[in-house]
This record gives C-alpha cells, structure tokens and sequence, in this order.
C-alpha cells in the first residue's frame, strides 16, 4: 500500500495540515534545531477502559530535533483527544536514528509530510475482518506521527518475469517487503523505508521508537489502529488475561505453506515468503486472529481490550482490522 496524498477510509480521516512548530525561521527547509528545544508531555500512558480509550494518551506530544543526515530537521508530533475522537498531526519525520536514504535499493529522499488523522476514542469490536487496503491507505500511526504500512504496491505475473516494485502492477503476486531476500526495498534497521513521496514508514516492528520509549520486556504500546484499538509491540502477557503471567514474544497465528499456490512463480526465482500469498492462517498458540489481534488485559487497560500487535514475523503489522470503520 502506498501514500500519496490525502485518504479518506471509513471513519479514517487525512487531512492535510502543515506544522510550522519546529525549525528555524527558515520553516521552508525546517530548519537544523527544534525552537525553544526538544520537548515531550503527556508521555505517561494512563488508564482507560474496555470501552473507552480517552484516559490513554490523548495529549501525548513530542518535538525532537533528528540529527540523522537523511533527516536533520525537527520531527514533531501531537495527539490529542476531543469529542468521540482522538486525533494525530504532525510533520511525518522520525524522533529516532534512521538508515541513509537515498540508498542502493531505496533512490527516495525523505522530505515533511502533513499528516492529520483521527479515529474512534470508543472502539467497537465487531469480530468481522475488515480489510484497510488501496493505494496510500495506513494501518494506523505510531506515537511519533508515522505511518503504519506493512504491505507493498509492488506485485509479480505468474511466470515472474514482470514484477514492479511499485504502482503499475506486474500481476497478481503481491510482493512483501519483509521476510524474504527476492526484493530489496532498502528497509533499515526500524524496519522502515521512504516512499517516492518522501514519506518514511513504518512495514514492521519499529525498534527505533521502541527503544526511545524504553520499556524493556514489557508490553509497549506504540500506535493506534484506524478503528481506534491499540497497537502493542512484540511482547505480551503469557496468558490474555492475566497481567502477572511471564511476558513473552507475541508469535503470530501465520505460517509459511508447504506447498506453493498454483502458477505462482517458481520458487528457484522467488522463495517462499517472498509473496503474501505464501503465507497461511490457522489459530496459533498465543490466540492472535487474522488481524494479528486479541483481546485480554494490559498495562493501560487493565480490564481488557482488544489490541493488535507488531510481531516479528509476518504480517508484521496486521493487514486488517476487527473494529468498526
């Protein structure tokens, strides 16, 4: 999926909205520090409950000057929760260290995006799976403002000898970013990469933002979802709803198939996990669904809510959500 201007899903709404709140008098180029410096409030989670999520995080906001040379700008991010939604803005650039972009396989430039979107404060679980697919169309933003977009635009034709990597398709192949050596999208080490309109974004676990929240071995939460649920990374309670059970890696319900689909191209070329279609959904051990989500307790909301997770297999992030839209 790629972003490329403004997008409108259900009760996902983008506008476009740009921040002047970082840089220099020079906000054409944003500057090389934060003014009046690096902040943060509102970083203490909060409580909220099985059907409310409005004690959590609503006035979460951070300005962070990124002295990585394919940023060096000030990253800025604000939430903020009002009426029936909680809503984010900010300037679409990361508050942690970043790979170099351009690179070898990513010829993309990351530039400020305008980013402004809203979600439900009261989430209503449907148990329907609802996909969140188009061109452009996030999975949700994390807390510093990225977006959230595990899937590529980038697709095969069955005999693999047409295989574009973005728009314009090559057939029916859909072509992952993660989990597989065939393509090459130039992630880094957040698991992220630029898209040709400069906007940075997140395909998988986001270590970068994880290890600036610095939980440690906890369940850490670090994005909202489009339906309003919480998105948590890699760590969970070992039982779903028993917050003094052992913390473990969250493994997803998802594995490779034995035996790859008809006409798909050939394996020699491409190896299993190079396409969504290679992967296959049967209930796992740790009880996350289709979406990559469950419900139980955690830390911010002790009397249970349903929550997505970043695993660190596929799908990474979910690519669907069980919320209503």
């Amino acid at each position: 999926m790629r972003f490329e201007n403004t997008v409108k899903v259900g009760l996902l709404v983008l506008g476009l909205m740009l921040l002047s709140a970082c840089g220099s008098s020079d906000n054409s180029t944003l500057g090389t520090a934060c003014s009046g410096g690096d902040s943060s409030s509102g970083t203490t989670a909060g409580t909220g409950t099985s059907a409310n999520t409005s004690g959590v995080l609503c006035s979460y906001a951070t300005k962070a000057y990124n002295s990585s040379p394919s940023v060096n700008a000030c990253a800025v991010v604000q939430w903020s929760c009002s009426g029936s939604r909680r809503t984010v803005t900010g300037n679409g650039l990361p508050d942690h260290s970043v790979g170099t972009f351009p690179n070898a396989d990513n010829p993309n430039t990351m530039t400020a995006q305008t980013v402004s979107a809203s979600g439900p404060l009261s989430p209503i679980w449907t148990n329907a799976k609802t996909a969140v697919s188009g061109p452009g169309v996030p999975m949700g933003y994390a807390l510093n403002g990225i977006k959230i977009d595990p899937g590529t635009a980038g697709s095969c034709n069955d005999a693999g000898t047409s295989c574009p990597l973005g728009p314009g398709g090559g057939g029916s192949w859909n072509i992952e970013a993660m989990g597989s050596t065939a393509f090459k999208f130039g992630t880094d080490s957040n698991n992220a990469h630029v898209q040709p309109d400069g906007a940075y974004h997140y395909h998988g676990v986001p270590e970068g933002l994880v290890s600036k929240l610095n939980k440690g071995q906890a369940m850490t939460l670090i994005a909202w979802a489009p339906d309003g649920f919480p998105i948590y990374a890699r760590y969970g309670y070992s039982s779903a709803n028993d917050a003094s059970s052992a913390i473990k890696v969250m493994v997803s319900s998802y594995t490779l198939k034995t035996t790859p689909d008809a006409n798909r191209p050939a394996t020699t070329l491409y190896a299993m996990g190079s396409f969504t279609q290679d992967y296959q959904y049967a209930l796992g051990a740790d009880g996350l669904d289709e979406c990559n989500g469950r419900t139980g307790v955690t830390p911010e909301f002790p009397n249970g809510i349903y929550h997505y997770y970043a695993t660190d297999t596929y799908p990474f992030f979910q690519r669907c959500v069980k919320g209503q839209l």
